[in-house]
């Protein structure tokens, strides 16, 4: 299969941070699987089927990246996709001590699977789902910080989004 990488996440929705890891990990490896992970616990705002939905138009028809979800432990499902490696962005100092525990934690539970992570694009440094939800939620404008089609799904979901590009 080559060199596969995992890329999880809740991806509630996907951002044009997302995309940026997934397009720069595909320099790095030859195929990406982008999963969901399934957590009973987190309430969203998509459903699987439209998050998955969303990704798969967003990357296109790339025959390099799959999407998919998966419930478990994410090392099993890494294991059982015949990947080596997860795959991980990273924005800030928060982001880092967050995810070097889940990096710890996963390598104790399968020192045969790595973690290697990706910086965010300085673009793309302050966006994440929660602050793109929050900012259609409360009627303001995230042109430009997702990918078309999510920008169209925000609107159905948020009817009262403006639709005017901020100046920045």
């Amino acid at each position: 299969m080559g060199n596969v990488a995992v890329y999880p996440g809740s991806f509630d929705p996907v951002t044009n941070g997302h995309m940026d890891i997934i397009e720069r990990g595909l320099g790095v490896f030859d195929k990406i699987i982008v999963t969901i992970g399934l957590n009973p616990n987190k309430k969203t705002l998509f459903s699987v089927e439209e998050r998955i939905s969303m990704i798969r138009e967003s990357v296109g028809d790339n025959p390099r990246v799959e999407v998919n979800s998966f419930s478990g432990l994410l090392v099993d499902y890494v294991e059982k996709s015949e990947a080596h490696c997860i795959l991980r962005g990273l924005r800030a100092m928060s982001d880092f001590e967050y995810e070097f525990q889940l990096a710890l934690i996963n390598r104790r539970l399968n020192r045969k699977i790595e973690t290697v992570f990706l910086m965010t694009g300085a673009s793309w440094f302050y966006c994440n789902s929660g602050i793109v939800k929050e900012a259609a939620g409360l009627g303001g404008s995230v042109k430009g910080m997702v990918p078309d089609i999510v920008l169209k799904k925000l609107k159905e979901k948020f009817p009262d989004m403006n639709g005017k590009t901020p100046e920045i």
